[in-house]
């Protein structure tokens, strides 16, 4: 299909460009940004004024739910959530049941996504059999098999011998580590310790829980030179030590859900499931420390953390309820809204949820990784079309996820989606 896409404000901030342009593409790829060749002729055109066309937005955590819990989330729901919600990549985590240990569960799963044609899925593999934190995996085979890390996704490795031997593994064939730092023993509360909790009566989950193990992976970087990403913070203290293990030089990267930006322990009012999240929400010191991270660099990405949850799991007590929310479709509103109160321009908003997560996962993005998360003429047409002046009001049964639970339900965001483009396909349109 060739597409014309015209009179769009594109943003691209890999590259800096920020101006009003067409843009043609032609077998999946852009052909040209500006001037257009008079012999390209279209077969749909796109008028995107008042629009501001945008690289497809790069999502580094999301739960597909498949295989295993298809009844929080079918692959074909959730990836129509990712392309309503502007997101052209994305990266899945291994917590499915069976667990993504094994080269075939990867390469099937990798197969269903590829003949959905929508969304790139890029999985993480189990860094430990069945996520069990004893055996490591074949990590070689599930590279080969599509991975492009490995994690324990919200599993931590109590042996911190078995810890170390992974991460001399994968530093030794260059994989990176996506680890999300808790402590085993101090992580096990349902709300961040505070004042808060311990009047509500609930578990906490001490800071010194994600300090802790920050400090263990940082020893056992600065001993392997193994590449880590860090995956959710959500305290100040964290992301201090996050700043001064980057001013030494290790080899590590971080994220922060797109929830932690805006959320505090405050936010869970009358036992609120909706806010029972992992990690859970902290003070609002934490919260302008994440804000603070993000600005100054110390933060890399920002991601949905998009955890589909059943409905009968979510309408329990607080401390019962199934941890998660279902967040795809709202990363791109709830960015711009961070950066209109950070007094940012759209540009380095945006930064955060394109060019900035590719820069995470560097080279393990493959062939595609040269074009993704930004507009390079040659390059694959992944891109995402939003109205910034279009404000919309979230209605969780509007969302195309199978879960329906947000922290912001009734909440007004900028950022209307209204057209997706996946390799040069119109994947998702709502004009």
């Amino acid at each position: 299909m060739k597409i014309l896409i015209k009179n769009g404000r594109v943003i691209d901030p890999a590259t800096g460009r920020d101006e009003v342009a067409d843009i043609a593409i032609a077998a999946g790829r852009i052909v040209s940004i500006g001037q257009v060749s008079p012999d390209f002729h279209a077969s749909r055109k796109i008028d995107a004024t008042g629009l501001i066309v945008a690289p497809g937005l790069v999502d580094l955590a999301v739960r597909l739910r498949e295989p295993g819990h298809e009844h929080e989330g079918m692959l074909e729901s959730e990836m129509s959530a990712a392309l309503a919600g502007g997101v052209t990549s994305l990266v899945c985590l291994p917590d499915t049941d069976p667990v993504l240990d094994e080269p075939g569960l990867v390469e099937m799963l990798k197969f269903r996504a590829r003949n959905l044609n929508q969304s790139h899925v890029y999985p993480l593999g189990a860094l430990t059999r069945r996520l069990e934190g004893e055996v490591l995996t074949e990590m070689a085979e599930l590279t080969e098999a599509g991975c492009v890390g490995f994690s324990q996704a919200e599993v931590p490795i109590k042996d911190t011998l078995v810890l170390h031997r992974a991460l001399q593994y994968a530093a030794t064939f260059g994989y990176t580590t996506w680890l999300r730092p808790q402590d085993h023993y101090l992580g096990n509360g349902v709300a961040a310790k505070g004042a808060l909790a311990t009047r509500m009566g609930l578990s906490g989950v001490p800071v010194i829980a994600e300090t802790i193990a920050l400090s263990t992976i940082f020893e056992l970087v600065r001993d392997t030179r193994a590449r880590v990403h860090l995956c959710r913070l959500s305290s100040a203290a964290g992301i201090e030590l996050v700043r001064q293990a980057k001013a030494e030089g290790l080899p590590i990267t971080c994220d922060v859900s797109v929830n932690h930006i805006h959320l505090t322990d405050v936010d869970i009012g009358y036992f609120n499931a909706a806010m029972r999240l992992t990690p859970p929400l902290r003070q609002q010191r934490d919260r302008d420390a994440i804000r603070a991270g993000l600005l100054d660099g110390t933060i890399d990405a920002i991601v949905s953390d998009h955890t589909p949850v059943d409905e009968d799991m979510k309408t329990l007590p607080f401390a019962e309820a199934e941890p998660g929310a279902t967040a795809l479709e709202l990363m791109l509103g709830l960015t711009l809204q961070w950066g209109e109160q950070a007094g940012l321009s759209i540009a380095q908003s945006l930064a955060k949820i394109t060019s900035s997560p590719v820069h995470v996962l560097g080279e393990s993005l493959g062939s595609l990784g040269s074009s993704a998360g930004r507009l390079a003429i040659g390059g694959v047409a992944d891109l995402c079309m939003f109205s910034p002046d279009e404000r919309w009001v979230v209605k969780p049964d509007a969302l195309k996820s199978q879960g329906k639970h947000t922290p912001f339900d009734g909440h007004e965001l900028p950022g209307k989606v209204k057209c997706t483009v996946v390799a040069g396909q119109i994947a998702h349109e709502a004009f």
